[in-house]
C-alpha cells in the first residue's frame, strides 16, 4: 500500500442498510487513516435510509454515524467516482449478483453475515443482532486494518481479503 492516499474498500449488500453501513462506518472509525469506506447496495429500496437500530447501535460503540446514507452500487461505476482497491459484499444475496464494472478492477472478495434485520423479533432481539454483527465484522476489519502493508499492495490484496473471510466474524 502506498502512503499518498488510503486504500479505499466499498462493502456491498442488497439495500445498504445495515450490514454494509456497519462495515463502512466501522472501517472509516478504525482505520487510523490508511483506509477510507463506503457502501452501496445493488437494489436499495426507494428513499431506503440506514437501519435506525444499526445507527443506534454504531452510536452507542462509540462509531460516527454523520454522513451515512443508503446508496446504489451505480454510484461507484462512474468515471468520476472514487477509485476502489477492495470490493467486499457483505451478504450472499449481493455476493450472487452481477456487479458493475468498477473501473481499476478491484480485488474482490466476499465476507458473508446473516441481516440482523431480517426477521419480525423485537426490537430488543435485533438490536442484540446488531451488536454481533458488528462485533462479527469488527473481528476480520481489525485483522485487515492491522495487516503488514506488503499484504496490501494490489498483487496480494485479493488473496488477502479472501482469506480474511475464513477468519473470526464469519
Amino acid at each position: 500500500m502506498t502512503t499518498s492516499r488510503p486504500l479505499n474498500v466499498l462493502f456491498l449488500c442488497t439495500h445498504n442498510s445495515a450490514r454494509s453501513i456497519l462495515a463502512e462506518a466501522l472501517l472509516n472509525h478504525i482505520g487510523q487513516g490508511h483506509f477510507k469506506a463506503f457502501s452501496a447496495g445493488s437494489s436499495p429500496r426507494e428513499n431506503q435510509q440506514p437501519h435506525p437500530l444499526g445507527l443506534k447501535v454504531l452510536e452507542n460503540a462509540g462509531i460516527p454515524i454523520h454522513g451515512l446514507r443508503s446508496k446504489s452500487w451505480d454510484e461507484f461505476a462512474t468515471p468520476n467516482a472514487p477509485h476502489m482497491d477492495l470490493v467486499i459484499t457483505v451478504c450472499d444475496n449481493a455476493a450472487g449478483e452481477v456487479c458493475p464494472y468498477w473501473p481499476g478492477q478491484p480485488a474482490t472478495a466476499h465476507w458473508g453475515y446473516p441481516d440482523p434485520s431480517a426477521s419480525d423479533a423485537s426490537d430488543e432481539v435485533k438490536t442484540e443482532a446488531f451488536k454481533h454483527t458488528l462485533i462479527a465484522i469488527k473481528q476480520r476489519l481489525e485483522l485487515l486494518v492491522n495487516l503488514p502493508s506488503d499484504r496490501l499492495n494490489a498483487l496480494s490484496l485479493q488473496d488477502t481479503a479472501r482469506q480474511l473471510a475464513h477468519q473470526p466474524g464469519a
